[in-house]
Formats: C-alpha cells, structure tokens, sequence
C-alpha cells in the first residue's frame, strides 16, 4: 500500500514503529524522575542544535557538532551508567529470566542470613518474607514502603526493638527490601497449640496462602524457624536455613 507517493508501507514497518514506540516509552518513563532527566533534555537540544546548523548551513558550528557526535555513544554509556545498570539488572530479575537461568539473586541470600544469625544471638524478633511467584501487593500495601537494597544492617535496623517497624513482617522481592512493618494472615492450624507465638502463626498464614519463604527469630528463645509450602520447620540453625534458602530461591 502507498501513501501521498511515498513508499509503500508494509505490515512489518508498522509493527517495527510499535516496537520502537513502546521502547521508547518505557526509557522515558525509566528516567522520569531521575537525574537522568535533565541530563536527556541537555542530549536533546544537542542534537536540535546539531539539526539547526546542518540545515542553514552553519560550516563551523556543523563540523563542532559532527566532532562531538563521533563519541556521542561513549558519552551515552558514561552518562547514564547508572541508570544503564540499573535497568540490566531489572531485566534480569524478571520471572523469564528467573526461570530459565534459574539465577539466585546476588548477596541477598547472604544478607538475610547475616542479619538472622546476629539477631538470633541477640533474641530480637524479626519476620522477614521473601516473595517467589505469586505476587505480594496485598501484603506490601500494608506496611511502609521503603525498596532498599537487600543488607543485614538494615535488615536489623528494621527489628530492632521499640523501632516502629519491628512487630510487623519485612518483605524481600528480588533483591530489594520493598516494605516493612506488614501485616500477614494468621494460619489457623491447631497443632500449632500455645507453643508458638504471632510471628510464627503469621509466616505460616503466609506459606498456606503464597509460595513466599517465610523466616521468623523468635523474640523470646533465639530460635530461627521458616515456613514454606504451607509447612512450618522449626528450630532450625543457621546453615541449615541457608541451604534451605538457596534451594528455595533456585526452584
């Protein structure tokens, strides 16, 4: 098919100008709000101004612009390194790539374990849920929202003891510690008795209803449990839940 005598648009150039589209889309909305912002209108009016001095045929301002834009692509990657990182690794946190690779996020497994041990050592309670599959939004939503790198520090910052945030659950999604202070449905088991405490009954609320690891230190013994698949393992040591862990995680 034709237009006004222009060449003929096929089928394959239209779904090329929607790809393009929602590429470009989702970079903008990517650095909306960053730093990266005004550094992307500094690179668009560059090359408004480069557009400029072709067209009236400005020779010395023309073969300025020509000089800078020969490097104008390692400046892209220096300039936006960070945010260039950043979105790398979102990618790889994606379910597809997850699931294909079978990639344990980097340190997380590490962090969590420090910062359960030390507060194991100290008897400070804590709950910490580590989302899989099924998403966590419902839980999320209850809590503060805080999308901070996974670390032990703040993980114990976090339980530490009259802080506001320590009676609830921490949630972990990838490599990121998105909330704290959440509420989780309480399991209703029987045979959990008297024995066990809200922490526990909550990580195994969340393990009935999700495929989310659940980590509880009890408050009152040190004792480190976690509930998964609807199963609470208790008294559990330190490397035991870090083997534990890691196979989780890699499912």
């Amino acid at each position: 098919m034709k237009l006004f005598g222009f060449l003929p648009i096929r089928a394959i150039d239209i779904i090329d100008i929607i790809v393009v589209a929602i590429l470009l889309y989702a970079f903008f909305k990517f650095v909306k709000g960053t730093k990266a912002t005004s550094i992307l209108v500094g690179l668009v009016l560059f090359f408004v101004i480069s557009f400029i001095s072709r067209w009236l045929d400005l020779k010395a301002l023309s073969w300025i612009m020509n000089s800078i834009l020969a490097l104008w692509v390692v400046a892209f990657v220096i300039v936006f390194q960070p945010e260039i990182r950043n979105a790398l690794a979102r990618i790889g946190r994606q379910r597809p790539v997850k699931f294909f690779l079978k990639l344990e996020e980097v340190g997380v497994t590490d962090q969590v374990i420090d910062a359960v041990r030390k507060m194991s050592e100290d008897r400070i309670g804590a709950l910490i849920v580590v989302q899989k599959n099924i998403g966590l939004k419902d839980i999320v939503d209850t809590g503060v929202l805080i999308d901070a790198q996974v670390n032990s520090s703040l993980l114990r910052t976090i339980f530490f003891p009259e802080t506001p945030l320590h009676d609830g659950a921490c949630v972990i999604q990838g490599d990121k510690i998105v909330a704290a202070g959440c509420v989780l449905p309480l399991s209703e088991n029987p045979s959990l008795g008297i024995t066990y405490g809200l922490r526990h009954r909550a990580a195994l609320g969340m393990a009935e209803q999700s495929d989310a690891l659940s980590v509880v230190v009890s408050e009152e013994t040190g004792n480190i449990a976690y509930a998964y698949k609807g199963k609470l393992v208790t008294k559990v040591d330190v490397e035991s839940l870090k083997r534990s862990m890691q196979a989780i995680i890699q499912e």
